[in-house]
């Protein structure tokens, strides 16, 4: 969080903190003379991973998401541990997640999804070179996760039946299109 969006509130709370986010209240005076309490979620940020095992092909995973009620299939990603360079995270989210190291990265963009509420960054990268690590990583203990290998041409009509549903796979593969 800047320093620069405290210096602005005059009334700050900690609602909630939780081991992926905290909850923020503040009181916000605004230009007009009126002061707002806006809730905010607060977040480290994450990496956005899109692997490409070969030119045309991106690795995707199927994962049941508890908060939608749903398995969705969707780019590999994860939450930057504190203070961690999100280099290194895309990295260590690879080898979680799809049990292969990218031995080059590319950094596509950085976009927040839901600015209204959350500061989460979302840092989208490039994977290639993909290669199988000596030792494997360990998944979260809450991830049940199936990678698959698809064509990204695959992956678009995967979105077309609405089985790719969340924002962060269709940015993606529209920066992987842009390429």
């Amino acid at each position: 969080m800047t320093n620069r969006r405290r210096a602005r509130a005059t009334g700050h709370e900690v609602i909630y903190q939780g081991r992926i986010f905290r909850i923020e209240r503040d009181r916000v005076p605004l230009a007009n003379g009126r002061t707002l309490t806006m809730e905010a979620v607060r977040h480290r940020g994450s990496v956005v991973l899109i692997a490409q095992p070969a030119r045309g092909e991106i690795v995707l995973i199927r994962q049941f998401r508890y908060v939608v009620g749903r398995w969705l299939w969707e780019l590999p990603a994860g939450s930057l541990e504190e203070g961690e360079p999100p280099a290194r995270a895309a990295r260590r989210e690879c080898q979680e997640e799809i049990g292969l190291r990218p031995t080059r990265l590319r950094r596509l963009g950085t976009f927040y999804p839901s600015p209204g509420f959350c500061d989460e960054r979302m840092i989208f990268y490039l994977c290639s070179g993909l290669v199988t690590p000596a030792r494997p990583l360990p998944k979260d203990p809450d991830e049940q996760i199936e990678p698959r290998t698809l064509s990204v041409r695959e992956a678009w009509t995967l979105v077309e039946r609405g089985e790719i549903a969340d924002m962060k796979t269709i940015v993606g593969l529209t920066l992987l299109d842009r390429l």
